[in-house]
């Protein structure tokens, strides 16, 4: 693969807001894993490897729990596989490359970087720009677990306490402009949040939420025309 220097630095700038606010998203992830007992080490080779805020979040919260290991594979499988979907999206856009560069990708395929490729308002589809989205974003969440591990002690309970929102508020600041655009998805939006609000009435909230997601991805499937969003404009 051939890089492109000047579309790997367009994609690591635009990646550059949503770096940023990773940092706190990953410092919450490090709050969540010191409660699950994790060491420091352990927590940053879990962003390492896995590179999935909500599934850490989720596995670290299940540990805690006193789950058994095949749950939480299970739950973090499930809670994934809107990253098939997500990665064929991104692939279907992208150049043509070869296989391994198309595997390396698929492991920087976030909500985020997925929203930024697939709404960016340019032609930029080139696996450098990708590359530099991926690069930027991992490295911000990698050394923003490493960080939050080692500094969660010294910073203030209530604003240890009040990180863990930060992974709904980047959510919504990415989605809120493209629901803006179509009241099918900001009733979807809605309608999955009012689903899980209900399921976490009679089961536990992972589940709820594993649930709904599945559910709202379900009906979005046949209401929502996802090619019309994801087009550049």
């Amino acid at each position: 693969m051939t890089m492109d220097r000047a579309q790997y630095k367009a994609g690591v700038l635009d990646a550059i807001p949503v770096g940023l606010g990773f940092l706190p998203i990953a410092f919450a992830y490090a709050a969540a894993a010191s409660d699950a007992s994790f060491s420091a080490i352990e927590t940053t080779l879990m962003s390492l490897f896995v590179f999935g805020g909500a599934s850490q979040m989720m596995a670290v919260g299940m540990l805690a729990g006193g789950a058994a290991p095949f749950m939480i594979v299970l739950a973090t499988l499930i809670m994934n596989l809107r990253h098939f979907i997500m990665s064929t999206c991104v692939f279907n856009r992208m150049e043509p490359a070869a296989a391994p560069a198309k595997l390396l990708m698929a492991h920087g395929v976030t909500d985020e970087s997925f929203a930024l490729f697939t709404t960016e308002k340019g032609q930029s589809r080139s696996v450098s720009y990708f590359l530099g989205l991926f690069s930027l974003t991992y490295f911000a969440w990698v050394s923003g677990a490493a960080l939050g591990a080692l500094v969660l002690d010294v910073l203030p309970p209530l604003l240890a306490d009040s990180l863990g929102i930060s992974l709904y508020a980047v959510f919504i600041a990415i989605l809120a402009p493209e629901a803006k655009k179509s009241v099918r998805l900001m009733l979807l939006v809605i309608g999955t949040a009012c689903l899980n609000f209900l399921l976490r009435q009679f089961m536990d909230p992972s589940w709820a939420l594993i649930a709904a997601t599945l559910g709202g991805a379900a009906v979005g499937v046949f209401t929502v025309d996802l090619p019309e969003l994801a087009a550049p404009v």
